[in-house]
């Protein structure tokens, strides 16, 4: 898709919301991420591989800094949730700031411009975007987790809590991983959705709603897919078990929260206006 084209495919009224960063109303920032969609639909396939895939090892920081924090306090703290939790948010930050290609994120983003012109060759560029980009990113996250597991470069007491925690994602059935992966899918597209008003103010929204998914202990399918991947990499699951059983269900949740429901309740509340 050229330059021109994308240009046509927004509305006078929508060029002049992405233009006017002054007053950021509800169309301004439908705006602003459908021309952000056009243009991730255009990138190449090289690009978006190897961004998804730094994305992948950039987001397992979020179970390394979890890791540290719960070795030094102990599963005894009375607060651990709470604090641990923070650590959570490490990645998110490193990934965003980056602008790196997480899959999550391409619940709305990519959604948008489908939704304002659902041709086929829209439907074809999405779902090729959302293949490479999730394939990606479970690429980046098996890489870091074998690094972590069997690198020999994290203290013992590190990699025990990293184990604690992973195991403690692998306890949900796959109706609960989905279920709480719906929130968590909301949240993500909602934090992209209020980034074009956060200036100045980014690093703090993201830590935000990426906190509230670790305290509130929703599943998101990347972050978790390390967790997972280490329990297969230790041996104490199986390849097809992580990616049917606990996998499936959290990118399916996502999906839902993301593209269900924040994506078609934004695109519902601008539709009269454009």
């Amino acid at each position: 898709m050229s330059e021109q084209e994308n240009e046509k495919s927004l509305t006078s009224k929508e060029r002049e919301a992405v233009e006017e960063h002054g007053n950021l109303s509800a169309l301004t920032h439908y705006a602003i991420i459908r021309r952000e969609g056009e243009e991730e639909l255009r990138r190449p396939l090289v690009s978006l591989w190897w961004s998804g895939v730094a994305a992948g090892i950039g987001i397992s920081s979020s179970v390394l800094v979890e890791g540290i924090i719960r070795s030094n306090l102990g599963s005894d703290h009375p607060y651990l949730t709470l604090i641990e939790s923070l650590g959570y948010t490490f990645g998110f930050v490193l990934v965003i700031l980056c602008r790196l290609q997480l899959f999550t994120e391409n619940t709305i983003t990519v959604v948008l411009p489908v939704l304002a012109e659902p041709t086929r060759n829209r439907f074809y560029c999405t779902a090729r975007l959302w293949t490479i980009v999730l394939g990606a990113n479970l690429c980046g996250t098996f890489f870091i987790a074998a690094v972590a597991m069997h690198g020999g470069i994290l203290p013992t007491e590190t990699l025990a809590a990293i184990l604690e925690i992973s195991q403690h994602v692998a306890s949900f059935s796959a109706t609960e991983t989905l279920l709480r992966g719906i929130p968590s899918g909301f949240f993500i597209a909602a934090l992209v959705w209020m980034l074009p008003s956060a200036k100045g103010s980014e690093v703090l929204v993201i830590i935000m709603f990426t906190w509230l998914i670790a305290a509130g202990d929703f599943t998101h399918v990347i972050v978790g897919s390390t967790e997972i991947f280490n329990l297969v990499l230790t041996g104490e699951l199986n390849i097809f078990t992580a990616l049917f059983y606990h996998i499936s269900p959290v990118l399916i949740g996502n999906i839902l929260g993301g593209t269900g429901l924040f994506a078609m309740l934004a695109y519902g509340q601008v539709h009269e206006e454009m």
